[in-house]
């Protein structure tokens, strides 16, 4: 069994020391109760509940997985997981971010980020099921009607019910132009609203069916009779496993279920379900083909969760391995014996051992600092009183996403890789926790958009459609931090080549746009590259802070030490990379040729 401690510390130290997150969170609107003790105190207890509660059933529930019941179409989850998510309801953890007025705390979207994380690292399968309701009870409170917002998304918030996000067909994938699912009039009228009949099947729906709640919801993309063809023609529904009367009852079942559970490389203890939809009665939320409207809504939070998903692998991974590393004997250090008295050297002796344990350390410590900071852009874009700081804040979340998703996922992947190679053949042994990490990583970079779908809404439409607004705003906060510590001695290691990395990237964006304009397919042939390009550099500002951070804080000398010698080898070792994807950028799209 794989060990996990909340990370407490580097994440109050991001939060508060690099972020300055209760200043901000303190001055927006509603915010005044939101002190730095009212968090510190919220990370405890999330500490102690994924320590205690859920890293113990990661590798058990892993090896169980789902029982999938053909005759009944029912799933049953692993030991241990509905009195999990029992005490995870009780707690209030549902609603954590959701508004008071459908039952939740109204707490910032940054905290819920941090929890996030400590759920997952705890057990990522387990952490979907309520995971995915925040998806759709935000979908509701931003497109639905009031009595959908009473009826359907409070008692997820409760913790009663769960949701999911049903989108993907068999033969409509990140292509949702394609769906067939159709939704045809109903009798007119159910429980005083306009209900709808629909049809279809959809597949890879995450917690699609379980035993944990009561009631699932269901948001699901279909087709109106009079739609028009592709993406244009998609509109969403509410689709409860089991009907709900007027008075929020619970009423017969409706004619949605599991058709089967996937078999998957990963997440075994997740129900990734095929769902049969046979004229289930479901009721429109928003306009009339514009479920894609709300869909993105959906979209966008998850994509920001998945990628806190990967830090939270790679952390569980790196703590594993460097104890691992501590621990093992083998061999001697190449300049002599470093422990004379033991019949050998332990790991960390070893140059390569530590370059594994910083590349995992420096990917970790600089994406949750990422992805801490774009969660908080989300706080001002919902509470900012000044109308012009929400729309500058949107406009970065927007840039920040693909990048938060999909270089976080991907890096996740290298860090859990690094975590297994420590172990060597100890590593791929089941018992050992480490081959599992290393599968659950494989999903993340694949749904809610793979790193190709990331990489197209970077370049094509954060950059070149929306005119790079987001990309703006983020290159100029870059360079004024840069500026402001242009002086510093202590800093003059990570200022200059950040500088330069900035200007770099901003040249590079620029004469690729040019070169997109003459030839679309440069676009594809580039994006990749460049989505990485960007996340390089942008944790290269993440650790920049850092050490200022550092060098202004409370912290022990050892912690910000370590700060300090992680990101100068991330200075040094990791952000040359940004040359390899620069290359490749510029060898354009000639040297992909056609492949018959």
């Amino acid at each position: 069994m794989t060990a996990y401690k909340a990370p407490l510390d580097d994440l109050r130290f991001a939060l508060f020391d690099v972020l300055g997150a209760e200043k901000t969170l303190t001055g927006l609107r509603d915010g005044e109760a939101h002190s730095r003790d009212l968090l510190d105190a919220v990370l405890e207890e999330a500490g102690r509940l994924s320590e205690q509660l859920l890293a113990p059933t990661n590798g058990p529930a892993d090896e169980e997985g789902c029982h999938f019941d053909k005759a009944t179409q029912t799933v049953t989850t692993p030991k241990g997981f509905k009195e999990a998510f029992k005490q995870f309801a009780e707690g209030g953890w549902t609603g954590l971010t959701n508004p008071e007025a459908y039952g939740g705390q109204a707490l910032p979207n940054v905290l819920g980020t941090a929890t996030t994380e400590i759920f997952q690292s705890g057990n990522l399968a387990w952490s979907l099921y309520p995971l995915l309701s925040e998806g759709a009870t935000h979908a509701m409170e931003m497109h639905g009607e009031e009595w959908q917002r009473e009826r359907f998304m409070k008692p997820i918030v409760e913790g009663r019910w769960t949701g999911t996000m049903c989108l993907t067909e068999p033969q409509a994938g990140s292509d949702l132009g394609l769906l067939k699912t159709r939704a045809e009039p109903g009798d007119g009228n159910a429980n005083g609203h306009t209900n709808y009949r629909i049809t279809g099947t959809k597949i890879f729906i995450s917690a699609g069916e379980h035993d944990l709640t009561e009631n699932i919801v269901h948001l699901v993309l279909a087709r109106l009779p009079d739609a028009p063809e592709g993406s244009r023609g998609i509109s969403m529904f509410i689709v409860p496993k089991f009907k709900v009367n007027e008075d929020g009852s619970l009423g017969a079942r409706n004619t949605v279920a599991a058709g089967a559970i996937e078999h998957k490389m990963g997440i075994h203890a997740c129900s990734t379900c095929v769902i049969n939809l046979d004229g289930a009665e479901g009721y429109l939320i928003g306009q009339p083909h514009k479920g894609l409207m709300a869909m993105f809504t959906m979209m966008n939070a998850a994509r920001l969760s998945v990628g806190v998903q990967g830090l939270a692998l790679a952390e569980r991974a790196l703590q594993n391995s460097l104890n691992y590393a501590r621990e093992r004997l083998q061999s001697r250090a190449l300049s002599g014996p470093k422990f004379p008295d033991k019949p050998a050297d332990n790991l960390l002796v070893q140059p390569d051992v530590r370059r594994m344990l910083l590349t995992q350390r420096a990917f970790v410590e600089g994406s949750r600092a990422l992805l801490l900071y774009t969660a908080l852009q989300t706080d001002v874009e919902a509470r900012a009183a000044d109308e012009a700081a929400r729309k500058a804040a949107g406009e970065l979340v927007a840039f920040l996403i693909p990048i938060a998703k999909g270089v976080v996922t991907e890096l996740a992947q290298e860090s859990t890789k690094e975590a297994l190679q420590i172990y060597g053949g100890h590593g791929y042994i089941a018992e050992n926790g480490m081959e599992q990490f290393v599968r659950d990583a494989r999903i993340i970079t694949l749904y809610e958009g793979t790193t190709g779908i990331q990489a197209a809404d970077l370049l094509g439409r954060k950059i070149l459609q929306l005119q790079g607004v987001g990309f703006k705003h983020f290159l100029q906060e870059i360079s004024t931090f840069c500026q402001q510590h242009a002086a510093d001695e202590a800093l003059r290691p990570f200022i200059a080549p950040l500088a330069v990395a900035t200007k770099n990237w901003g040249d590079l964006t620029l004469k690729l746009a040019a070169r997109a304009q003459a030839n679309p397919e440069e676009l594809g042939a580039a994006a990749v590259d460049y989505l990485y390009y960007s996340g390089y550099v942008a944790l290269a500002y993440m650790w920049a802070r850092s050490v200022a951070a550092a060098g202004a804080g409370a912290q022990s000398a050892a912690f910000k030490q370590a700060k300090h010698d992680t990101a100068k080898f991330y200075f040094a070792r990791i952000l040359p990379r940004c040359l390899t994807h620069q290359a490749a950028i510029e060898a354009g799209v000639d040297t992909l040729p056609a492949i018959v």
